[in-house]
């Protein structure tokens, strides 16, 4: 069993206890994000930094109403 610490940066996305360790370049899903695995370091025993890069998200979205109006 391994000890997993997903890092996006600095930032610890999530830690789990695994039974296997992601492969560098394996897709993954954190919190409803997508993500790819970038790099894998064994710190200890049990313990890993798996380094993540999430796809940014675009919350830009603007929703134009082009239906007529009611003329009063």
């Amino acid at each position: 069993m391994f000890i997993v610490y997903y890092l996006d940066g600095k930032n610890i996305l999530l830690n789990q206890l695994r039974k296997s360790v992601p492969s560098e370049g394996e897709e993954i899903k954190i919190k409803g994000r997508k993500g790819k695995v970038t790099s894998v370091q064994t710190i200890e025993n049990h313990k890993v930094h798996v380094q993540v890069l999430l796809e940014s998200v675009n919350k830009n979205k603007v929703v134009l109403d082009n239906s007529k109006k009611k003329k009063r």
